[in-house]
């Protein structure tokens, strides 16, 4: 707004001879006027750089929720996690972006991740190891189709492949007489016993799992004894550290291990075998449920030739079970992850729903029920 100097205005004027009362009513019209101007130039907030300023609204805006950040799943971990369990599935976990981990594409053959094992465990000369010798093996299939079906109900996207996964190397308390054992604390079972499960295995086109708890043994002295069943394309291998007393202990006593030098071994043998005989991939099943059961996981070398399964096998409550699964499964990824289920509520207590397991990420591909 140009700015008007009174005095030079006055000056102005009597040069065009204007009388005083004239000058003095226009200067005060000039004046109100500039007046009225500096009035309303102060009752508004000056827009930045020269640009009109639009009029604000004395309303309140409200802020659109579409704006807001989306808030992240909290989950949790022991009693109190409930549904929101860190084992499961989008719970906020970092840890879900592991999984699936790199692996070898599978080979023609290859049982996982395409079908999903339903095996059950145990050992006929023992009713306390497992419902393999529970029941007489008629009941025992009886109760394994059941299962199956069940399975294939609640997951019709995965089928499922049953499986009899019998403990063929079993540890013992003692060093046995006469030499029994050798020295080594384990029992490893008649070839005869070994061919009576593989029968009932055939009966419903299941796999057989030879199962090795090696005890004071190695699985360098163990594995070539089986050689004779693995060699079989339909026969597959899991080994437990529990009972691997690498540090001299005795089964039973203290809870062993294995360590990623050991399942390599054991990857290899199989390797191995499928080259010599023509197979198609073998699987190999290690259990573990403690964090000293197995060592130097990140150390594991997988083959595309054998299709390797961390097996949860701890047993509790569901919340303790998925702890475990968490932290020794989910964490250390290898390449597939599987889950037990106890039979008996002296160690589940209450069971896992299966519902529950297939929330789990990773799912399981191998379900143990014993």
């Amino acid at each position: 707004m140009p700015v008007f100097h009174v005095r030079s205005l006055a000056v102005t004027m009597r040069r065009l001879r204007l009388g005083a009362p004239l000058v003095c009513l226009v200067v005060v019209a000039l004046l109100a006027s500039v007046a009225g101007r500096v009035s309303a130039l102060h009752a508004q907030p000056a827009a930045p750089s020269g640009r009109a300023q639009p009029a604000r609204s004395t309303a309140p805006t409200a802020r659109p929720d579409s704006v807001r950040p989306a808030r992240r799943p909290s989950g949790a971990l022991g009693p109190q996690s409930g549904d929101r369990h860190l084992a499961y599935r989008d719970m906020g976990s970092d840890l879900d972006s592991l999984w699936p981990p790199r692996m070898p594409a599978p080979l023609p053959g290859a049982i996982l991740p395409n079908r999903r094992i339903i095996a059950y465990y145990g050992n006929p000369l023992s009713q306390r190891m497992g419902i393999l010798g529970e029941f007489e093996h008629p009941e025992m299939l009886r109760r394994l189709d059941a299962e199956v079906a069940e399975w294939n109900r609640l997951d019709p996207s995965t089928p499922v492949q049953p499986a009899l996964h019998l403990i063929a190397v079993v540890a013992q308390a003692d060093a046995g007489r006469d030499g029994k054992y050798d020295g080594k604390y384990r029992l490893r079972m008649d070839s005869a016993l070994i061919e009576r499960v593989y029968g009932w295995a055939k009966s419903r086109n299941a796999l057989l799992f030879v199962d090795v708890q090696v005890g004071l043994s190695t699985l360098q002295q163990e594995l070539p004894w089986l050689e004779r069943f693995l060699k079989r394309p339909d026969v597959h291998l899991g080994i437990d550290p529990e009972f691997s007393m690498k540090d001299g202990g005795l089964p039973g006593r203290r809870i062993g291990t294995y360590d990623a030098a050991d399942i390599n071994y054991a990857t290899q043998y199989l390797a191995g075998l499928v080259d010599k005989y023509k197979l198609p991939p073998k699987i190999l099943v290690v259990h573990r449920f403690t964090r000293r059961g197995v060592t130097n996981t990140d150390q594991i070398r997988l083959d595309p030739k054998v299709q390797f399964v961390m097996h949860m096998d701890g047993f509790g409550a569901p919340w303790l079970k998925r702890d475990s699964y968490y932290s020794y499964v989910k964490k250390e990824p290898v390449q597939f992850a599987g889950w037990k289920q106890f039979r008996k509520p002296r160690n589940d207590n209450p069971s896992t729903p299966r519902s529950e397991i297939l929330r789990l990420w990773p799912v399981p591909v191998y379900i143990q029920i014993q």
